[in-house]
This record gives C-alpha cells, structure tokens and sequence, in this order.
C-alpha cells in the first residue's frame, strides 16, 4: 500500500514557537506509531523565527532534538526552502520536490501567521488537503472580537465585554480617560485586558484599577492594533474538545485549576502549575449543555477537523459561559486536547490519524 505523504509543517514566527515544536514532536511520534507507520510517511517543514521555511534534514533534527534553529540557514540543498518563503513554495510547487510530494498538510502553527486563517490560505491555494479550520474558521478563532460577534448571533452567552482599537488607546490623550470611565462602568473591576489576536495569554492582564487599567491597555496595544476587554467572573475553567467536519463529535469535559491569579502563558506552560481534571466534576445537565454548546461554537465561526472550545461554570446560579474556541490547539501528549480524547475512548495515534483522514474527506466534499 502507498503510503500519504503527510507534510508536518511547524514552528512560525509568533511566540509560541516553541509550543508549536513540541506538538509537532508529538504528532510526528503518533504517526510514526504501530497502527499508523504503514499508513504515512512524514515530510517534515519547519519554520525558523526570522520566517525562512526549511525541509529535509534540518526541520528532522528540529523534530528529534526538540531545540528551535535560531541562525537562518541559505543552503538551497536538500530540499530547504530559501529567501522568500512564498516565492520560494510556489516556484518548488512546480517542480519535483518534497513540497510538490506532500499529499496533506498537518500545519501545527499557534498564534499569528499559524492559525489565524493566513497559513490556511497559502495550503488553499496549493489545492492539497490540510488539517483543521479554513480561512474564514482560523480567522474567526483567532480573532477574539469577530469570535465573540459570532457567539453572539448564534445566541450563546457569555461575559460582557468592549472592543477597543490600538487608535482609541493612543491616539488622543484627552479621549483615554473617558474610554476607561466607560469601561469602568459598563465592565467594573476586576476585568481582563487582552490582544485581540494573540494566543496563549500572550499580552493579557487581570485589573482591578484605574492605574492597572491604563498600563494593560497601553500594554496590549503594543501587540496588537484590536484589543478587547473582558469583565471578570467567578467561575470554574472547564474545556470540551470537538473533532470532525460536518457532523463533529464532542469529547467529555474537563477542568483546569491553578494556584496563580489566572491561567496565564507561565501558568500554561510551566510543569505543576496547573492540574487538569477529566473528566470535570460537574452534574450531568452542566455536562451536555456544554457539549452542546462547544458543538454550536464550532460551527458558529465555521470551524472543521479539530478545535477546543473553553467555558466559564459558575456553580452558584449554574449558568455555563462561553469564552473562546481555539481552532489549533497544543498537541502535545499532555495538552489537555489529547487528553480529553483519550479519555472519550480516542487515543493519542488514533485521534491523529482521525485528522488526517478528516482533511482528505473535506477536501473532496465529504
């Protein structure tokens, strides 16, 4: 049987470069497990820092050693994809190459330029399938005003919240105090300052002041030009994974606890700060509307393949919150992705192999 070449493209230029090395490291061991080994073949692509997109031998020792390569590398040889990546991709696409052998893409890109719908364009126009959301569903997902808008017409509750520019941040002195006056009223304290398009908690501050206010937003307009703030809930933080196209499916759910103020990039990302619990602790009801609601969200921004939709439960009054869906979320084998699949009944090799399989299916129409 001839195996599919699966084009492992991973690194990028945002800062969860790393992130993104350790869930290709990960899938990259799924493929090659017992029941997948006969079925793909890896062709791996990884993308340094600076942006220069790099295949053969360099991108495989990325994958063993699981260290980033941080000086740009100008050898044409071995299939290594130079100087303007675009260019570069489009022109090899013409030719004999491992860019023109891939048979489907497995992009594992977080943050900006990886899952914010801008890769999802360049596989589109190389007409071969890739896993996960479109353009218009990375974009959404990533997006968290347009993510919000979209929750809202598909009538699923959640915080209230302002949308802000980096404009209405720096542009008038006289106009900043009035904006967080009114962000004061509307929101109150404590409330959650965040870039619109950035992942990981990168650029986020819990306030509880006029003075913290000011310095988070002038903080978060130096990520991004759309901002967001959010108002502060008391809740529990739980998580519901969704896998397929048209007709997904949704794991069980789970929760996340930590001892910091809130779930930020070094509580994420650092071992022991957080515990997950799956599945959560949460009655039956909570447990279906939530699934229920992961599966709305899903298709409210178009999602497809994979996504994690998070949730706030606020176990006084029980309602259920919607937070935000994460169209490419970390994919190593702790990342609670994974992990709630596993414990639906999925395992780790075959819940990448379910992917892959999803991509060629919505490829052809399926």
């Amino acid at each position: 049987m001839t195996k599919l070449r699966v084009g492992l493209l991973f690194g990028g230029r945002s800062g969860e470069h790393e992130v993104s090395i350790n869930s290709a490291r990960a899938i990259a061991k799924a493929l090659s497990a017992e029941q997948n080994a006969s079925k793909y073949e890896i062709l791996p692509f990884y993308i340094q820092k600076d942006g220069r997109w790099l295949a053969g031998e360099a991108p495989q020792k990325v994958l063993e050693s699981g260290i980033p390569l941080l000086e740009a590398q100008e050898s044409t040889s071995d299939g290594q994809l130079t100087s303007n990546p675009q260019t570069q991709i489009l022109s090899q696409w013409q030719s004999p190459s491992q860019v023109a052998q891939v048979d489907v893409w497995f992009p594992i890109l977080h943050g900006p330029n990886g899952e914010d719908g801008t890769i999802q364009g360049l596989l589109t126009l190389m007409q071969v399938p890739f896993v996960g959301s479109g353009v218009l569903g990375s974009a959404m997902g990533m997006d968290k005003i347009a993510m919000k808008m979209a929750f809202e017409q598909a009538g699923l509750p959640q915080v209230k919240y302002k949308a802000l520019t980096r404009a209405q941040v720096w542009s008038n002195p006289c106009v900043f105090p009035k904006l967080c006056d009114e962000i004061e009223a509307t929101l109150g304290y404590p409330a959650f300052v965040k870039p619109a398009n950035l992942g990981s908690s990168v650029g986020i501050a819990k306030v509880r002041s006029r003075p913290e206010l000011e310095a988070a937003l002038d903080n978060a307009a130096s990520y991004d030009r759309r901002l967001i703030v959010e108002a502060g809930v008391v809740a529990r933080e739980v998580e519901c994974a969704v896998l397929g196209n048209d007709h997904p499916q949704a794991s069980v759910v789970g929760e996340i606890s930590y001892d910091s103020d809130f779930y930020d990039y070094e509580t994420k990302y650092t071992e022991g700060k957080a515990d997950l619990l799956i599945p959560a602790r949460i009655p039956d009801a909570i447990v279906r509307q939530i699934q229920d609601m992961a599966l709305q969200a899903f298709a409210a921004v178009d999602a497809a393949g994979l996504a994690r939709v998070d949730f706030f439960y606020v176990e006084a009054t029980k309602e259920v919150l919607i937070n935000e869906i994460n169209t490419l979320p970390g994919f190593t084998a702790t990342s609670m992705y994974p992990q709630l699949w596993e414990h639906s009944g999925v395992s780790f090799p075959e819940l990448v192999d379910q992917l892959v399989q999803f991509a060629i299916a919505r490829q052809s129409g399926k």
